[in-house]
């Protein structure tokens, strides 16, 4: 185990990977993550992921709603940590803060930097049609995702990629590319290097009614919507009053649909686009689990 003390900060599915692989490697003394918010069906209340793992490996954690929050920049002096290494936290670093260790904060992002600073990275690499992606290692400064690089992997975006699938692959890399990014930092091997002034592109975070599908739109756009918002928020369009959910889709090259007009093709719910049809291969409509196209056919009469 490297003698480094690490305090982590990060929440969801994606930051657990790389929180594993700290600990594994370093003297991880802290945790700072969101706090158990009700989650499912039943609304229950339920801790976030990287808590779990904290708690299985004995690390104390804290759950600030927010940093400023009395107490919290004390616990964080107390820890004494030499980095902070941040990934899909959620919240916005003080200036105290990111200056507190000696080699600074240092986060995990889903996307190589300048292209997609912000919340929603993975899901605007998709959506917009890009053939790759990566991550980004980088030192975290005052600004969102300005920070200079430290180092950078980039992966190829396939067709068929969600962002459930594509994070999660993005996930493994992040890890494994921070414990290499971190030994060569310590030891002076690796600086950070600014970011390009050239090819800047910002990833807002997204809202449920972003996902309303919009069949003026071409088909190959809509099927990268449904990909991009997987699981979520979610992609849906409306049959009068009724929110169906679209899961996946498959751009079919037909023309015989007007945009936004319903029919079937061997089996399957199709709707026509500005360009194409979209064949829905699996959906949910409201109440019920999610099915196949095929099986949601022979019990919406209304289609």
């Amino acid at each position: 185990m490297i003698d480094k003390k690490i305090v982590f900060m990060g929440s969801p599915v994606f930051a657990i990977p790389s929180f594993e692989r700290l600990v594994e490697t370093f003297n991880v003394v802290g945790v700072v993550t969101q706090p158990d918010r009700p989650a499912g069906r039943g609304k229950g209340i339920k801790p976030p992921p990287v808590k779990q793992i904290a708690e299985k490996h004995q690390i104390e954690c804290i759950q600030p709603l927010k940093l400023r929050e009395p107490g919290v920049f004390d616990k964080l002096i107390r820890w004494n940590p030499d980095v902070i290494i941040v990934v899909a936290f959620g919240q916005i670093l003080r200036q105290d803060v990111l200056e507190l260790p000696k080699y600074g904060c240092v986060n995990v992002h889903g996307s190589l930097l300048p292209r997609w600073r912000g919340a929603a990275p993975i899901q605007a690499a998709i959506l917009n049609g890009d053939i790759e992606t990566g991550i980004t290692i980088m030192k975290m400064d005052a600004g969102v995702d300005t920070g200079p690089i430290l180092q950078q992997k980039s992966i190829k975006i396939n067709d068929s990629d969600t962002t459930e699938s594509l994070g999660k692959a993005l996930s493994e890399i992040g890890a494994e590319l921070l414990i290499d990014t971190l030994t060569e930092y310590f030891s002076g091997k690796i600086s950070p290097i600014p970011q390009p002034e050239i090819g800047l592109t910002n990833a807002p975070m997204l809202k449920k009614e972003d996902g309303l599908l919009d069949f003026s739109k071409n088909a190959v756009e809509l099927d990268r919507q449904v990909r991009a918002f997987y699981p979520w928020p979610g992609t849906y369009m409306m049959i009068g009053d009724e929110r169906i959910k679209i899961i996946s889709t498959r751009v079919i090259n037909n023309q015989d649909f007007q945009s936004g007009e319903r029919g079937a093709i061997d089996g399957f719910p199709v709707i026509g686009t500005l360009n194409g049809v979209l064949k829905l291969e699996s959906v949910q409509p409201s109440g019920k689990k999610i099915m196949s196209g095929k099986f949601f056919m022979n019990g919406f009469r209304d289609w």
